[in-house]
């Protein structure tokens, strides 16, 4: 029988970082706002919340590039599919601006589906 001890708490200048990375992750796509959010949900607040905030955002983009691909057929889907790559890029790093500084970032619009 192993005795898992829990991971050290964040520290703020730790927890300011990684919520920053999820933010910033966001130009990649989702994958690296949901690794950093499993990974350290638990040691840091901000990092939970942040990459919560992030990964609900890039959800949103991955409904808006999908939408897009059906739309193509119609013509106006690679203008939707553009528009969001745009979004995506300018929010994640806004966003990632605001929480290296220890601020909490909330994108203007995105699904939460996680809370």
């Amino acid at each position: 029988m192993t005795d898992a001890t829990p991971a050290a708490p964040l520290t703020t200048a730790e927890d300011n970082q990684w919520a920053s990375f999820a933010h910033l992750g966001g130009i990649i796509g989702f994958i690296p706002s949901l690794i950093i959010w499993l990974v350290f949900k638990d040691r840091g607040a901000f990092t939970n919340s942040e990459a919560k905030e992030a990964l609900n955002f890039q959800i949103t983009i991955v409904i808006a590039y999908v939408v897009g691909s059906i739309l193509s057929i119609v013509g106006i889907g690679l203008l939707i599919s553009l528009a969001a790559w745009v979004v995506s890029i300018i929010f994640s790093i806004l966003g990632f601006l605001k929480a290296k500084d220890g601020i909490a970032y909330r994108y203007p619009f995105a699904i939460r589906l996680i809370k």
